[in-house]
């Protein structure tokens, strides 16, 4: 889809989503609060406020897409997430631009089996809810016949922004021991950053992806203690040595800390096997997970 890309965030998944398009020959936006992103030739870096529907239906006129890859403090979620992406909507449907949105699995909620493309948006905490209820929101508009909207979701990032770059990678990478608050044997799905704008890209581009969500091509589930295990062996570290911490721990430094008070709300996801089957998006589009041992190289 050549011409105007116009990414909202430069994140993990709005850098690695200008990247891909740039390296393509891409012309490419990045609107942040800030004015940064992404230095590269073909990347323009606009200071913009993401809430302005104005401001933002003017820089993205002309665009092919428009991408939301914002990432407001999770904290701040329920009050953040809404204007954004009600100017978002507002761009999309001014400009005429596909929408595309990065988003994540907590819109499922609490699931029993793996998450499919036939898993109901079910989350009932506020927290994980909304994430659903934006995604109905834009979906409105497109059957209305207002404007084109299509999201991608991932599970636990590999590369950056999750517990495992956050929990693991620094102790391991120091010889420590790693105090983990979940559990260190049930099945999780973790996926890459490079996949999550590869799919975005792609499905911002395919009218068979649009109006519908999906799920990023993500390799085999593995266990806390297995990815840990293969993050030394891929850099050449010593064994992995993990210790869990108690659910009470967490709990206790929630009282001090807004982000980590927030991570109980997440918790579930790592009491019981939280895995998802992207083998749809795979067939459909043809594409295929970063191996992970490449995934895990990358993990500064």
């Amino acid at each position: 889809m050549s011409g105007l890309h116009v990414i909202v965030g430069a994140g993990p998944v709005g850098t690695a989503t200008a990247e891909l398009l740039a390296a393509r020959g891409d012309k490419v936006r990045v609107v942040t609060r800030s004015g940064g992103g992404l230095a590269h030739p073909g990347v323009e870096r606009v200071a913009a406020d993401a809430t302005d529907a104005d401001r933002l239906s003017e820089l993205a006129e002309g665009a092919v897409a428009l991408y939301n890859c914002a990432s407001p403090q999770y904290h701040r979620w329920l009050t953040d997430w809404p204007p954004i992406a009600e100017s978002l909507l507002t761009a999309a449907e001014r400009s005429g631009a596909v929408l595309a949105t990065a988003s994540n699995l907590y819109g499922y909620g609490e699931v029993d089996g793996p998450i499919t493309p036939e898993t109901p948006l079910a989350a009932a905490h506020p927290k994980l809810k909304i994430r659903a209820d934006l995604w109905r929101a834009a979906l409105a508009r497109h059957e209305a016949g207002r404007i084109r909207v299509t999201e991608v979701r991932g599970s636990d990032y590999i590369e950056a922004n999750s517990i495992f770059n956050a929990v693991l990678a620094t102790p391991l990478r120091a010889g420590k021991r790693a105090l983990v608050p979940t559990a260190l044997d049930m099945p999780h799905s973790w996926t890459s950053i490079a996949d999550v704008a590869q799919t975005l890209v792609t499905v911002a581009a395919d009218e068979r992806a649009w109006g519908k969500g999906w799920l990023v091509p993500t390799n085999a589930p593995l266990t806390v203690r297995e990815l840990a295990q293969r993050f030394t062996e891929v850099h050449g570290l010593p064994p992995a040595k993990l210790a869990t911490l108690p659910y009470a721990a967490l709990w206790t430094a929630g009282l001090f800390s807004p982000m980590i008070r927030e991570l109980r709300a997440t918790h579930y996801q790592f009491t019981r096997p939280f895995v998802m089957d992207s083998s749809a998006t795979e067939q459909t589009f043809a594409l295929a997970p970063t191996n992970m041992d490449a995934a895990l190289k990358n993990v500064s």
